[in-house]
């Protein structure tokens, strides 16, 4: 009930007018975070119109971890506050925090566990809540999105994505009602064994999941179109942009370097960079169409995500390199007009839709990864404006769950009707399921039917076998304690010394027939974890 009730505490500001279409436009470049939305001249919160989905529906901003856990690629933990603070104090919604199920457990918990909380910060019941990466296997589940923690190399990252099934603590709600956020908890969980009670409740929650989109391709023409009904008079479009690691010498390692007192500390990287910038874009409603830019960025967020005050521009941001602060989205030109940001309003006159795309089919099929052709469809003879792409895994997509599945980054460009378009998939699981599914939006994102292929992913290749495969087998995940521990200890120990190396390439070499064989056995897992205890007792002396 008290869920409930936060929920309704939204200050929006209900518009009654004509129907409009919103189209706001703009040119990322590689790996931003975006949000958009409308306030009124007087400075009221309209409506969220667009978000990227890391933050929308995959809960960037509130999942369990402090908010200065280093980071990685497809970084598990963390909550990443830093990422939209203006837009997370102005909506106005206020959403519990999702904690660690080991914080703050009661004092009759029987969860202990030396070498997790080793030298560190721990509450009463022995658990070391937001201080810890590696969290206990029985309060873990399968993910479908984010990766194991790992350890840079002078070489770079043991690997850009997930090599094999990890498994992560999916949090709960804290029970501290002063422990609030303007950051959504993410809503593609269903809750498994393992989870919390409070993942029932993340999807419900989560007002900003019908509104997320896939990253943007860097370099890419975006729209985000609206369709609103909104009342002729003034209004302000804001756009807020972030990118980890954008550092600089105001902002960087230095500046804001890795926490100190975290378990497996050493994995992955600062990303505190230069803070989310803003920019800021007024335009009007009026009985005919009307359009707005700006070339400049408005000002930027909290550098610790504290509070929604906007800072004005200043040295410590950058401005003159592509990419970076201030320069986060391209300038552009049409021909007539330069700029970074520009609203478009026009009538919504709900014409013809576009019409559904054919011959969409699978083109070339590979373990993690696939293309995808179709023809293109139009408005009547006209280009339609852009396509949303989903995929879903494992049951079948129909028209009435396309809504219900996974967006992703598949930029398509339009193309006349009737020429071939293409687009690519990637980061797919092997010898699995997918459905994807394809249709068209024009201008105000009115969209049309729905075309669906169906496609079977390869067979894992020879050699694509976890770094820890013997003993995810026998623990049964890869964010085990004791996993992640066999895995520092590799890592910081063995691969520093050639007979240490030696040892790590004869266990690549006859481990994973080993693994099979274990995997399929609960006896024989329970027998590798008696072999493993010895070892795992003498790592922790190394690690610490």
């Amino acid at each position: 009930m008290r869920l409930a009730a936060l929920l309704c505490l939204i200050p929006g500001v209900a518009l009654a007018g004509d129907n409009r279409c919103v189209d706001v436009q703009f040119t990322p470049t590689d790996k931003l975070q975006i949000v958009a939305w409308v306030e009124t001249a007087e400075g009221q919160y309209v409506d969220t119109l667009y978000i990227t989905q890391q933050t929308g529906s995959f809960g960037l901003g509130n999942r369990p971890g402090r908010f200065d856990f280093n980071s990685g690629p497809l970084w598990p933990y963390g909550r990443r506050i830093t990422t939209f603070p203006v837009w997370s104090h102005r909506h106005g919604i206020a959403f519990p925090y999702v904690m660690f199920q080991d914080d703050k457990l009661p004092d009759n918990t029987d969860f202990q566990d030396p070498f997790y909380c080793d030298t560190l910060p721990v509450n009463s019941a022995g658990g070391c809540g937001e201080y810890g990466l590696s969290h206990p296997f029985n309060q873990s589940s399968t993910e479908a999105h984010f990766c194991q923690p790992l350890q840079e190399h002078e070489g770079g990252w043991d690997t850009g994505t997930c090599a094999t099934m990890a498994y992560t603590d999916k949090g709960r709600f804290s029970t501290d009602l002063s422990k609030t956020t303007g950051y959504p908890p993410r809503s593609d969980l269903a809750r498994t064994t393992n989870d919390a009670a409070s993942v029932e409740m993340y999807k419900l929650m989560n007002p900003f999941d019908a509104v997320s989109q896939p990253t943007p391709v860097g370099g890419s023409a975006t729209h985000a179109p609206w369709a609103a009904t909104m009342g002729a008079g003034d209004y302000v479009m804001y756009v807020e942009t972030s990118k980890e690691s954008d550092m600089n010498a105001s902002y960087n390692a230095t500046t804001y370097p890795s926490p100190s007192q975290i378990a497996f500390g050493n994995y992955g990287v600062p990303y505190r960079g230069q803070p989310s910038v803003v920019y800021r874009v007024p335009f009007s409603v009026s009985a005919s169409t009307t359009s707005a830019a700006v070339t400049d960025y408005y000002g930027y967020g909290d550098p610790t995500g504290k509070d929604g005050t906007v800072r004005p521009p200043d040295g410590t941001i950058t401005v003159d390199t592509p990419g970076s602060g201030g320069a986060r989205l391209q300038l552009v030109s049409d021909g007539n007009q330069m700029y970074r940001v520009r609203v478009s309003i026009d009538p919504n006159e709900g014409g013809q839709p576009p019409s559904a795309p054919t011959q969409l089919a699978v083109t070339d099929v590979h373990t993690n990864d696939l293309s995808v052709a179709f023809v293109a469809p139009g408005i009547g003879t006209a280009q339609v404006t852009g396509y949303e792409v989903r995929i879903r895994a494992f049951d079948e997509m129909t028209e009435a769950n396309f809504a219900a599945s996974m967006p992703v980054t598949a930029h398509v460009t339009p193309t006349a009707p009737g020429t071939q378009q293409t687009f690519d998939l990637d980061a797919l699981l092997p010898e699995t399921d997918y459905w994807i599914g394809v249709r068209a939006y024009d201008n105000c994102h009115n969209a049309g039917p729905v075309a669906i292929t169906h496609v079977r992913t390869a067979a894992r290749t020879s050699g694509s076998v976890d770094a820890c495969f013997v003993a995810t087998a026998a623990y049964g995940s890869i964010l085990a304690n004791d996993v992640e521990l066999l895995r520092h200890v590799r890592d910081s120990f063995l691969r520093t010394n050639a007979l240490g190396e030696l040892g790590v390439e004869a266990y690549y070499t006859f481990g994973p027939a080993f693994a099979g064989v274990i995997g399929d056995s609960e006896l024989l897992r329970q027998s590798a974890r008696a072999v493993l205890a010895p070892i795992t007792a003498r790592a922790r002396t190394l690690a610490f």
